[in-house]
């Protein structure tokens, strides 16, 4: 099978633990060189989705509830679990949409993050569970595919926009998080989110990487194009606090996200 028939098959796989299973085994099967370099199926527009969640516009979501009480922990694992489910699909589509035009090594790179991302919405369903809960018990937001449909047409959209502003926005929230699981005295949820961050990093300095090898290659400033692209492309404000540390290890240092804040 090439290597975007089996992308394709994973993206429109719809339920849960099938689609991460199928997206661990693409990446298994590319990295024994099990599929063939080619590029021969189109991507779909939009991936397949369970019946459950609920999908909502970003507005209609219910606010989550602070502190720590049950309800409010559930919510707040079921919408990691759900941000989990979408960037598999996210990094599938990038692998299988810009493959032809980036490489092998581009494709090696975010096929393992999109296996990632099934590992990590495998454990946080596993914490659902553990909470008496399960993904698709609550609504979930339909705003994060929006970034993948807006920048379906430029990889140097795609990698500025969904690595570089939405995944290192987990690089800058995930630590708090991670201090109130770890003061709840959830040891299993403290050892996913610690997981999830370590993970997040490298998925973040592949992006980085590729537009800067992709910046070079056309011959134009990363810093404006990035800039340029993220105030196009992303739907939102690139929001302070920023954790810098994980950051500079992520490979964006160079990157003048203050000034698209």
């Amino acid at each position: 099978m090439s290597v975007t028939g089996a992308i394709r098959a994973a993206l429109l796989t719809a339920e849960p633990r099938a689609k991460a299973m199928a997206t661990r085994a693409v990446a298994r099967d590319w990295r024994l060189g099990r599929l063939a370099p080619v590029f021969d199926v189109a991507m779909p527009d939009r991936p397949a989705r369970p019946d459950q969640p609920e999908l909502l516009p970003p507005g209609r979501m219910p606010k989550r509830r602070k502190g720590g009480s049950e309800r409010g922990r559930i919510a707040l694992w079921h919408a990691l679990a759900h941000i989990e489910f979408v960037a598999i699909d996210l990094a599938l589509d990038m692998a299988g949409r810009f493959g032809a035009e980036m490489g092998g090594q581009f494709v090696g790179d975010f096929l393992s993050v999109a296996a990632d991302e099934a590992m990590h919405f495998a454990l946080i369903d596993r914490q659902l569970r553990r909470l008496g809960s399960h993904y698709g018990a609550l609504p979930a937001h339909d705003g994060l595919w929006e970034a993948a449909d807006l920048t379906r047409d430029d990889v140097a959209a795609r990698l500025a926009v969904v690595p570089m502003v939405l995944e290192a926005r987990g690089l800058d929230v995930t630590p708090a998080m991670l201090e109130r699981v770890r003061a709840a005295g959830d040891e299993a949820g403290t050892r996913i989110l610690s997981r999830i961050l370590d993970d997040e990093i490298r998925h973040v300095r592949f992006g980085a990487s590729h537009f800067e090898s992709l910046c070079e290659t056309r011959g134009i400033d990363c810093d404006e194009l990035w800039k340029m692209l993220v105030n196009r492309h992303f739907c939102g404000a690139v929001k302070p606090p920023f954790n810098d540390s994980a950051r500079l290890a992520a490979g964006l240092s160079r990157f003048p996200y203050a000034e698209v804040a």
